[in-house]
């Protein structure tokens, strides 16, 4: 039998009449599907980044984050990802949801006005006790990098 994993109220308040609340497209999808809340359509030129808003804010209880993630079909389909993927909304953030696309096709994409722009994912989050210390543990991977342990 599985645990039922930890759940939280994500409460929304609805800042523009535009805004989509977010949802949950199937039974067990991870993230629900965040909307752009814009009057008419914009264009994102190649290379070109653009702050899209959402319409609302969020709340949820301490302990958690809300990732926001590009939508894997808008990314292979047409280049459209996120600069910052995935993006963290704090639990004390109370401003708009606003996600960053950029475009990096080879065409000029097109936002529509309520187009799924990206997902949210409510994740718990653990806190680290912060310690300094002088020599840290010896692993058998010990202070190699990118790449250090094979293909």
């Amino acid at each position: 039998m599985h645990d039922r994993p930890r759940e939280a109220v994500l409460r929304i308040k609805r800042l523009s009449p535009l805004a989509t609340i977010p949802a949950y497209q199937s039974e067990h999808a991870a993230g629900m599907d965040l909307h752009a809340a814009l009057a008419s359509p914009v264009v994102i030129e190649p290379g070109e980044i653009l702050l899209v808003a959402c319409g609302f804010a969020v709340a949820f209880p301490p302990g958690f984050e809300l990732q926001v993630r590009p939508r894997s079909g808008l990314a292979t389909k047409f280049g459209i990802s996120m600069p910052n993927a995935p993006g963290t909304i704090d639990a004390d953030y109370r401003g708009e949801v606003k996600v960053p696309l950029i475009n990096l096709g080879k065409m000029p994409f097109t936002v529509e006005p309520g187009m799924r722009i990206a997902q949210a994912v409510l994740c718990p989050v653990a806190r680290a006790r912060i310690e300094e210390v002088a020599e840290l543990d010896a692993t058998a991977r010990g202070s190699g990098g990118f790449g250090s342990t094979g293909r």
